[in-house]
């Protein structure tokens, strides 16, 4: 597995255990977030749609689809800026932004090892299966 390869896995994982999370204990990850406690469905809507992006990811990883790979570093490197948007505009609380404190580390590990796969022409074309 290359180091991208890796790299996404790592964030498959951490999507798991964020979707665990967000389906088992809602309340608990809303209340670190700075958002209200609910009984409401869509809480475990998000968790149950964010195991499906860690099902992708790890799926992705193992394939080494690395087109991928790219798409997501743009992605992930939005999402704390988008969160810092909504706590600028008062949507959210400061510590919201704690739920996307990780993307960017994510994305740059990402990033950097494309980059040097790159450079150092290990990058391998995707197979199709």
């Amino acid at each position: 597995m290359s180091n991208a390869a890796k790299s996404i896995f790592v964030y498959g994982i951490y999507l798991i255990i964020l979707s665990f999370m967000l389906l088992v204990i809602p309340n608990v990850a809303l209340t670190i977030f700075g958002l209200p406690p609910t009984n409401e469905v869509w809480v475990r809507v998000v968790g149950m749609e964010t195991l499906f992006f860690a099902f992708i990811y790890i799926r992705a990883s193992q394939k080494e689809l690395t087109d991928f790979f790219g798409w997501t570093v743009l992605t992930r490197s939005l999402v704390i800026v988008f969160f810092a948007l909504f706590v600028a505009i008062g949507f959210a609380k400061p510590n919201f932004i704690l739920l996307a404190i990780t993307d960017p580390f994510f994305a740059a590990w990402t990033w950097f090892a494309l980059r040097s796969a790159k450079v150092s022409g290990t990058v391998q074309p995707v197979k199709q299966s």
